[in-house]
């Protein structure tokens, strides 16, 4: 009897188990530096683990959610919020017959970019680099893939496949177009990069809200304004009556998520079937959204949404946060403007070679919170 080699395994396997309009790692486009594939471990298993090992994903876990690290030990962290958006990625993924890896992977280097101190790290570093393109986290990934990270003698970067450099250059679709000249605005990218935009923002609605009532910052009684809260409350005093309020909001919270995950895979299977998506192609050049929540979902979670905003991420506390990062990264941005040769490393030999400001961008952008915190008291 002939044995089957791996890699005609893993084809056999992708072949048996993804959706038509899923992407087939055998389909992919391929990588910027041209390499022999593994022989047991597809294009995007080896994306998923270049990933991993990388210095930026490790960075990740201090590096602000919503919560500076120092703050607590509980809060997410942007490590374990990536880790949250995998999971609610692949879970996706399989119930809709797509390439869990390809998924995996997007949802896994979504945030490398991200700055310090969070979105409000990213306000400060837009404005202070205004005349110089701004900042955006989403360019500031492809960037770390493409060019910072340095593992390899043959190539910089990770090198990795054009599907999951796409999905970060179109996370959050209706953002200024990132790199058109190779990734084309008018097409829309594979269905695994879409669905992680939605599994991102349903880990960061859901469990915001959990770390908010975890630090008192949200009031219990404010959020039965927020109807689809309201009703999954119900849910759980119905199912479990006699918990306490700590296991009452891990109940609610796990509800939340569930729901929204659900409601999305309910709702894009009726999207396929009635824009009678058969292929990759079908989905690239269809001009109707395919991965959504259903109307009321999309209403309720827009209701969620603005209490986040008004209720937590506009609080008082937050606000003196934000003041926090946007003093400490004013201040190194001006130190480092004023005496380059301060740059570390990598960074203090590109002196010359590039704009200074574009240097100063790459090395604070990579910066977690505690050593942003600790170049301030170096150098203030």
């Amino acid at each position: 009897m002939n044995r089957v080699k791996p890699e005609q395994r893993i084809g056999r396997y992708e072949e048996k188990i993804l959706a038509p309009y899923a992407m087939a790692s055998a389909k992919t486009r391929g990588r910027v530096y041209p390499q022999a594939e593994h022989r047991i471990r597809t294009p995007f298993q080896r994306d998923r683990d270049r990933v991993i090992h990388s210095a930026a994903f490790r960075r990740l876990e201090y590096k602000t959610q919503v919560f500076v690290n120092h703050e607590g030990d509980h809060y997410r962290t942007r490590l374990t919020h990536t880790i949250e958006v995998a999971q609610i990625s692949r879970t996706i993924a399989r119930a809709l017959g797509l390439n869990e890896d390809l998924a995996e992977a997007i949802a896994l280097v979504h945030d490398l970019g991200h700055t310090p101190f969070g979105h409000s790290g990213e306000e400060v570093l837009n404005r202070l680099l205004a005349d110089h393109g701004g900042f955006n986290h989403n360019h500031q990934s492809l960037r770390v893939v493409d060019y910072l990270e340095r593992r390899y003698p043959e190539y910089p970067g990770l090198n990795l496949t054009y599907e999951v450099r796409e999905g970060i250059a179109k996370h959050e679709i209706a953002v200024k177009p990132i790199r058109p000249d190779i990734f084309p605005p008018d097409q829309r990218p594979t269905l695994e990069a879409s669905l992680v935009d939605l599994a991102d923002a349903i880990a960061y609605n859901s469990h915001d809200v959990d770390d908010g009532l975890s630090s008192h910052l949200l009031d219990r009684m404010e959020l039965e304004t927020v109807p689809l809260w309201v009703d999954l409350r119900r849910r759980s005093e119905k199912l479990y009556p006699r918990l306490d309020a700590k296991h009452r909001r891990y109940s609610i919270v796990r509800m939340l998520v569930d729901r929204q995950v659900v409601d999305l895979v309910e709702q894009t299977e009726k999207n396929l079937h009635r824009n009678k998506i058969a292929t990759c192609d079908d989905v690239r050049h269809c001009r109707h959204d395919l991965v959504s929540f259903s109307t009321p979902m999309s209403e309720m979670v827009a209701e969620l949404k603005r209490f986040l905003l008004e209720k937590l991420y506009r609080h008082e506390h937050m606000r003196e946060m934000a003041g926090q990062a946007e003093v400490v990264l004013e201040t190194l941005f001006d130190r480092y403007l004023k005496k380059p040769e301060l740059l570390h490393g990598k960074f203090k030999l590109r002196l010359g070679d590039e704009p200074v400001e574009c240097i100063i961008r790459d090395f604070i952008a990579g910066m977690t919170d505690r050593y942003a915190y600790k170049m301030y008291e170096r150098l203030a």
